[in-house]
């Protein structure tokens, strides 16, 4: 370097500069992130998380990545595949975190997204094995991001799935403080002849369903939208909702109106899983439909062929009083109610007819509200409602 560069920087240095203040050292937790904090959520989950790890599972928690294996030569553990096939899907909860966020209840969204990811799974016959999750958030809170993981362990363990990782990415300068999202990716296998194909649905098939705990994880950006125009209170107990059995308020208190809108999704693993277990030889279960956003008419017709049409019997089920209040109180047409929500059915499952009363006694011995919901016919790939 020249000598005249020196020079000119030490004059500098000298012309008073030593007296001035020194910055202070800029940290990560300045900039917004608490590593600390991260790894208290880390302490704060472990239970819950090892609660979902079954003998499948393989090495430490809080490795870089989950080990999972997938068959033992162990007799009392044997669960051999002769074409296995690996099922994967992803999703999440959508809207409905504003809510939980606006209402701090933040241990419902976690089984919400597990519902999301395993009842899609299911749907091609997949049993569920692993589990991951990620949150997004503007700032960690450690016993709330707990909360939210408590929420997803939950979850798998109603599927009979082991949480075997996930992410927390603390992004101040994305989320605002008290904003987050949540995500997960699911993974499951299917013996392939097994696999659930919608050319088997035939003519007469019976079509049954299961009920819904509510509105699942769909529509809320319409659900919190007809809440703001209509001025209802999150926190208030409507009398048309009395008798929701709602599985997050307070023991012995009638559920408000933000219970009723939390309710987490109903996850339907372990009964269809065990359904499908009892019929090893027979292929009596055609097809299978997971009732999310677009309702009956958008997702029952990816069940089945374009030369078919699901009757939907509508005098089969009474909606569940949520969806008319909700109906009511935003003015919005019938139609369109049934576009967007589940509107009582959860989950659908196409059956030969010979065997639809028993699959109705086992369906309802797991605990299902289940029953004949229509029949198909020949059609042109449509939900024909009645």
């Amino acid at each position: 370097m020249p000598s005249g560069v020196k020079s000119r920087r030490r004059s500098r240095k000298n012309d008073g500069a030593k007296d001035a203040p020194q910055p202070k050292p800029l940290t990560y937790a300045d900039a917004g992130v608490n590593i600390e904090a991260g790894d208290r959520v880390v302490d704060l989950i472990e239970r819950a998380v090892r609660r979902t790890h079954g003998p499948r599972v393989l090495g430490p928690l809080g490795g870089f990545a989950g080990m999972f294996r997938l068959d033992y030569n162990e007799q009392l553990f044997k669960r051999n595949y002769r074409e296995p096939v690996l099922v994967a899907c992803t999703d999440g909860v959508g809207t409905k975190v504003k809510l939980a966020a606006e209402l701090g209840i933040y241990n419902t969204v976690g089984i919400d997204c597990v519902a999301m990811n395993v009842n899609d799974l299911i749907v091609q016959g997949a049993e569920p094995l692993i589990f991951l999750d990620y949150l997004g958030l503007g700032k960690v809170i450690p016993e709330r991001n707990a909360a939210m993981v408590e929420g997803v362990a939950k979850g798998c363990e109603l599927a009979g799935c082991a949480l075997l990782g996930g992410e927390t990415a603390e992004m101040p300068d994305v989320y605002a403080p008290d904003d987050f999202d949540i995500a997960g990716f699911a993974v499951g296998v299917v013996e392939l002849e097994r696999a659930i194909d919608p050319t088997r649905v035939e003519k007469g098939d019976v079509i049954i369903a299961l009920a819904s705990s509510g509105i699942h994880s769909n529509g809320y950006s319409l659900v919190r939208r007809i809440v703001r125009q209509a001025d209802l209170r999150l926190d208030r107990v409507y009398p048309a909702l009395v008798g929701f059995e709602s599985t997050i308020a307070p023991k012995g208190e009638k559920a408000t109106l933000g219970d009723v809108l939390l309710e987490p999704t109903r996850i339907y693993a372990k009964t269809i899983v065990k359904l499908l277990r009892k019929y090893t030889v027979k292929k009596i279960v055609t097809g299978m439909a997971h009732i999310t956003g677009s309702g009956l008419p958008g997702n029952l017709p990816r069940a089945f062929g374009s030369d078919l049409d699901a009757a939907i019997d509508l005098s089969s089920w009474s909606v569940p009083p949520v969806f008319e209040f909700l109906q009511e109180h935003g003015g919005v047409e019938r139609r369109e109610m049934f576009n967007v929500f589940n509107m009582g059915v959860g989950y659908v499952l196409i059956v030969r007819p010979s065997f639809a009363d028993s699959i109705l006694k086992t369906l309802r011995r797991s605990g299902e509200k289940a029953w004949v919901l229509g029949q198909m016919v020949k059609g042109s790939g449509q939900v024909v409602m009645r």
